[in-house]
């Protein structure tokens, strides 16, 4: 019986143990299930969509890789709103951070009367002293303001060219700034002429690093236009400007569009210039033509306040007047109009002349009427000062009854011929006569300007000056000759080879080619003869006929380039003028090329180029040829 309730007791005992046990197991379990959800919930509403939950026991365990350390604690704090923090064990890791970039390397650059200040951020590797040094050695050690801070990284590409550029830049320019960065510079500088820009622009473009992205805006100061001109004509034959002048760019935009609509064409140059003597000069100019272009025939000419309106003869009187009065009533108040209408004259009836004619060479002929001998003293000994004392032949000779004015006009007309490269001045007691050609676009307009000021308000003169690039010194045109040499040197570094026994240029010659086209387009229109020759193997016949198919095949390539190539020829001499001897190989290789000269003028006259040319030697003793082997014959 005892034994019985001492089971009992037992069995009783062991059944709540093992209940408790149940219990206890169940209650772990469902925390460790409510943790994890209620974590995992919090997480997955802000977007934590990367973090692993995991429960054991009252433990909450977040694992998963943060985008950065920001995010992770964001984590860890989420979780802990939802279980004790203490709980939260952290193995979460982080993406790795990539390595901090270079800071942009850039700097700025001033020079200016002071002296030099420059600023930026540049790598610790450019060797800071040595350019200060050199801004030093530019302006002294005392006007260099240096701001420059640096930075332990490597210098990007194209950083030292630049950089090393802007200090060249700046020791040529005396007003400029300079923006570098890695493999880019831009440089804003004022010059003195338009030719002092031009050279500055070709020696900077030259001394540029290949790979260099540079931009180059160099100014000129706009110049005072003493006395401030202007003239327009409308003839038979054309319609335009002898000169233009305007006081800003939308006056010149202004008196450009009323002259187009009076039926002027090609381009229109209006000098922007100081000196205007009214704010409303294109609103005058512009009133004028416009009365002109109504009339029909004639010209206008402005010096200042002071205009002349001349209408060709055969206008009608009537609305001669009426135009006239129009614009006389129309004008700013400053303006003072002089208009009269040219009478007719018996044509037969020639007026006395002074004519000066400049040719292409240099030499001037001085011809026609002077008053007495001190006045073609005076004016021979001008030109003489003008042209040169070898070049001027004067055949003038003395009459009577010339006007009071006729040494100003003789010598303004000279004067206005030394603007000119060729041309010809036809002095009249009425009017003088300019016509010719020039390199400089601004001819017109400065010689309109001098013939205003010394002949005096009111005096007819015609201007027909035709601006040509190839005369342009500014442009910087290397002469015929140095073209010839440039190409010699360019042949010489590079060879032109063939295929064998083929008029097909090789590969290997093509980037001699680009350079020889880029020359030629600098070059202008020029005479020029490409000559192919070969060795004297094989027959005589074949090697003329080879020699002329590979001249052309350079000829076709610099076509295909965009080269100008009306005033070309090709021409094939075979086995003609060898350079070396035939007996060796290095000298048939030599024998084996093609030369550029230059077609001279005394070799055109009388015959076309190609018949002109059938002895090569007229000019090989002075021009240099370019030699270039080629493979075969």
């Amino acid at each position: 019986m005892r034994l019985s309730v001492i089971l009992i007791i037992a069995l009783t005992f062991s059944a709540a143990a093992a209940l408790s046990l149940v219990a206890a197991n169940f209650s772990v379990t469902l925390i460790e299930d409510n943790s994890e959800i209620g974590v995992r919930d919090v997480l997955d509403e802000k977007g934590m969509v990367w973090a692993e939950v995991e429960a054991d026991g009252l433990q909450v365990t977040l694992s998963g890789t943060a985008p950065n350390e920001v995010i992770r604690f964001n984590a860890l704090s989420a979780a802990g709103s939802v279980v004790d923090a203490a709980r939260v064990i952290d193995e979460m890791a982080v993406v790795s951070q990539a390595a901090i970039a270079a800071p942009r390397f850039s700097a700025e650059i001033l020079r200016n009367d002071s002296g030099v200040s420059i600023i930026g951020l540049i790598p610790t590797t450019t060797d800071r002293d040595a350019a200060i040094n050199r801004f030093n050695t530019i302006v002294g050690s005392q006007n260099v303001a240096d701001l420059l801070e640096s930075a332990n990284y490597p210098a990007p590409e194209g950083w030292e060219d630049a950089f090393a550029f802007a200090i060249l830049a700046m020791e040529k320019l005396p007003r400029a700034k300079a923006s570098v960065s890695a493999g880019r510079i831009d440089i804003t500088a004022i010059s003195d002429s338009a030719a002092e820009k031009a050279r500055l622009e070709e020696q900077l473009r030259r001394a540029a690093p290949p790979g260099l992205s540079v931009t180059l805006d160099i100014a000129t100061p706009r110049p005072v236009l003493t006395p401030f001109t202007l003239r327009f004509q409308i003839g038979d034959d054309a319609t335009g400007f002898d000169a233009c002048s305007a006081d800003t760019e939308k006056a010149s935009a202004r008196i450009t569009a009323a002259a187009k609509t009076a039926g002027a064409t090609g381009t229109i140059r209006c000098t922007v210039g100081l000196g205007v003597p009214s704010p409303r000069w294109s609103e005058a100019v512009e009133k004028t033509i416009k009365t002109l272009a109504e009339i029909g025939k004639g010209s206008v000419n402005f010096v200042d306040a002071d205009i002349t309106l001349v209408a060709a003869a055969g206008t009608d009187q009537g609305v001669f007047d009426r135009l006239v009065g129009e614009l006389e009533n129309a004008l700013p108040d400053v303006f003072v109009l002089n208009a009269r209408l040219t009478e007719a004259v018996d044509p037969n009836a020639g007026p006395p002349e002074f004519v000066a004619t400049l040719a292409k060479d240099g030499k001037v002929q001085l011809r026609g009427r002077l008053s007495d001998d001190a006045l073609r003293e005076l004016a021979d000994s001008y030109a003489k000062a003008s042209f040169g004392s070898d070049k001027v032949y004067t055949a003038a000779r003395i009459v009577d009854d010339l006007p009071a004015d006729w040494p100003t006009r003789v010598l303004s007309g000279l004067d206005a011929l030394s603007k000119l490269a060729n041309g010809t001045v036809v002095v009249q007691p009425d009017n003088v006569s300019v016509t010719g050609n020039t390199g400089n676009p601004d001819a017109g307009s400065q010689i309109a300007t001098m013939l205003a000021g010394k002949l005096g308000e009111g005096q007819q003169y015609d201007i027909a000056v035709v601006y040509q690039e190839k005369l342009d010194p500014v442009l910087g045109l290397p002469t015929p000759e140095e073209c010839e040499a440039q190409i010699a040197e360019v042949v010489a570094a590079g060879k032109i080879n063939f295929e064998p026994g083929s008029a097909t240029i090789d590969a290997s010659a093509l980037s001699t080619m680009d350079q020889i086209a880029e020359i030629l387009k600098t070059c202008g229109d020029i005479a020029l003869e490409v000559q192919g020759y070969t060795d004297s193997q094989g027959r005589e016949e074949m090697n003329l006929a080879l020699s002329q198919s590979r001249a052309q095949s350079v000829l076709n390539e610099l076509r295909a380039r965009r080269v100008l190539t009306a005033s070309f020829v090709a021409k094939g001499f075979g086995e003609e003028a060898p350079v070396a001897s035939n007996e060796s190989e290095e000298g048939r290789e030599a024998n084996r090329r093609i030369e550029f000269r230059l077609i001279r003028p005394d070799q055109q006259e009388g015959a076309a180029a190609e018949t002109a040319l059938e002895n090569p030697d007229d000019s090989g003793d002075t021009d240099a040829p370019g030699n270039t082997t080629q493979e075969g014959n």
